[in-house]
């Protein structure tokens, strides 16, 4: 078992170490697991069969947590761990959630054996030799609270030596939402000092939009090689999304939106909406479809939104609840279109479709708003930031959408517009 260190709640657990026929060790995501048993893990989708490398932060709990020291709080003394027990929170996450504890021997006989106790990680502490250098794991619990956008600019805010070292030590999910939050040569640099496995499993986590802007901004020759070592789907989601001009819908969309067929529930929406793990522009409506449901899916059929969702009691088919009046865009629509359509409707999403009427993908609020922003606008001071955010509120709200060039419809605007891929 892996675990993360946090600031002050119990260690996360992140996966698991699985050996495999010809003695090779593993990585399993503690998301694929769907059950635990004696002697059995029951897990979906494939496993990546590279040979696990343990990352900074990162802590394994037989070889490194068992035997470690605690000190109990409440000044009863100290103890060593034996055992763990995992738990699953509220938020979906495993954490540690017991420790079986074994404290020192009382007796003189060479056989005796300390008292054995279960506590909870809040009431020990571990023990640490005085003046020594924080380690790994508790650099990264200091920033274990940080959102990602939060983290990247303090990260930025480091020596570039120590910035590269400090997110080289972050699991790779952690490392992909804080890459998310950063200015493209920033991407580039930390992205040049991981090796070519680690960028791709990094790739892997990360939104596909968002990777195929990193992988964009890269030479040819490592972006098609970090391509090759990705996961074929996540792959898959990257190279399509580089087919497309970078100032149309196809080159702003995700194509990871919730989609499911028209005899869905509400409930059944309900609960796919509260993955914590799901942004909340893509959690602010249901694509509906023909099967498949992935995309390209089969015909789209309509959206349905999260407030509409609400009103309707939990049998209800969302096939009856589509938005008729909402209108699929192309992904050959042009950036400013998309940008209007958002403003005009007061929207968060759109979803794109291709010739044929497949969902393709759907554009949030978001992808507008970071390809509206200047490049640099993440390394502004706050004023300027929220001056930056206000103005591209004002161009959603007036259709006064830049174009490349430096030009819109009502005429020049300054500083033109911000170019997404490497293109201008």
């Amino acid at each position: 078992m892996l675990v993360v260190y946090r600031k002050s709640d119990p260690p996360r657990v992140v996966g698991l170490i699985v050996e495999i026929p010809g003695k090779r060790r593993v990585f399993l995501p503690i998301g694929r697991v769907t059950s635990i048993g004696s002697g059995q893990i029951i897990t979906t989708g494939l496993i990546n069969v590279r040979r696990f490398e343990q990352r900074g932060g990162e802590v394994r709990v037989i070889a490194e947590m068992l035997g470690r020291k605690v000190l109990f709080n409440d000044g009863s003394g100290q103890a060593s761990v034996e055992d763990v027990a995992i738990e699953e929170t509220d938020q979906g996450e495993w954490a540690i959630s017991q420790l079986f504890v074994r404290r020192p021997k009382t007796g003189a006989s060479p056989f005796a054996k300390g008292a054995t106790v279960f506590t909870t990680w809040g009431e020990v502490r571990e023990t640490s030799t005085v003046g020594e250098a924080q380690s790994a794991e508790q650099l990264i619990a200091t920033y274990s609270d940080l959102k990602p956008a939060d983290l990247a600019n303090t990260l930025r805010d480091l020596p570039e030596g120590r910035m590269y070292e400090v997110a080289g030590e972050l699991s790779d999910d952690r490392l992909a939402d804080v890459l998310e939050e950063m200015p493209e040569t920033d991407q580039v640099g930390i992205l040049a000092t991981l090796g070519d496995a680690r960028a791709a499993d990094v790739l892997d986590h990360m939104q596909p939009d968002d990777a195929a802007d990193l992988i964009a901004q890269l030479p040819a020759g490592r972006g098609e090689q970090l391509l090759d070592l990705m996961e074929p789907e996540e792959a898959e989601d990257v190279r399509f999304l580089l087919s497309y001009a970078p100032d149309t819908a196809g080159g702003l969309m995700t194509t990871e939106p919730i989609i499911v067929s028209a005899d869905a529930t509400v409930a059944e929406g309900l609960a796919l909406i509260r993955r914590h793990d799901l942004a909340p522009a893509l959690g602010a409506a249901i694509c509906v479809t023909l099967p498949p449901y992935e995309a390209p899916t089969g015909r789209f059929l309509g959206m349905v939104h999260f407030q509409r969702m609400l009103r309707y009691p939990p049998h209800e088919r969302l096939g009856t609840l589509l938005d008729s009046g909402l209108e699929p865009v192309t992904a050959d629509t042009s950036a400013a279109e998309v940008s209007r359509i958002l403003a005009s409707y007061d929207l968060v999403s759109v979803p794109v479709v291709d010739d044929s009427h497949r969902l393709v993908g759907v554009v949030t609020i978001d992808d507008v708003l970071d390809y509206l922003l200047p490049d640099d606008w993440r390394s502004q001071d706050g004023n300027d930031d929220v001056r930056r955010r206000a103005a591209a509120r004002t161009m959603l709200a007036t259709g006064s959408i830049p174009l490349p060039g430096g030009q819109d419809e009502k005429g020049p605007v300054p500083g033109g517009s911000r170019s997404r891929r490497g293109t201008s």
